[in-house]
């Protein structure tokens, strides 16, 4: 199965509020899809590396997100947490296509 035959239509892009995040819930963990000033989209898992922070819940500024706990920021691009800290979000690959977001499970 390629990265092709793994893309879900989850949301319209004006579903996800500006400077914030629409929440997928799935058992095997929540995904943040988060929607920067410039219309830009993106999925986290909604685990701050930290603690296990909601990164839904967290302040989107730029093309990062700030956790709600401890105010670690993550990059949204990458989910690598910016330094002085370290850790890693699990990074979703997704798309927007006619106002359409989808996202890949990979």
């Amino acid at each position: 199965m390629t990265i092709e035959d793994t893309w879900i239509n989850i949301c319209q892009v004006d579903d996800i509020p500006l400077l914030g995040s629409r929440l997928i819930e799935r058992a095997s963990g929540n995904i943040a899809v988060f929607r920067t000033a410039d219309d830009t989209v993106f999925a986290l898992l909604d685990r701050c590396p930290h603690k296990a922070g909601p990164l839904s819940q967290g302040i989107v500024h730029g093309q990062s997100v700030t956790c709600p706990l401890h105010s670690w920021q993550i990059d949204l691009s990458s989910g690598e947490a910016k330094a002085p800290d370290v850790g890693c979000a699990r990074h979703f690959p997704v798309k927007v296509e006619s106002g359409h977001v989808f996202l890949a499970l990979t």
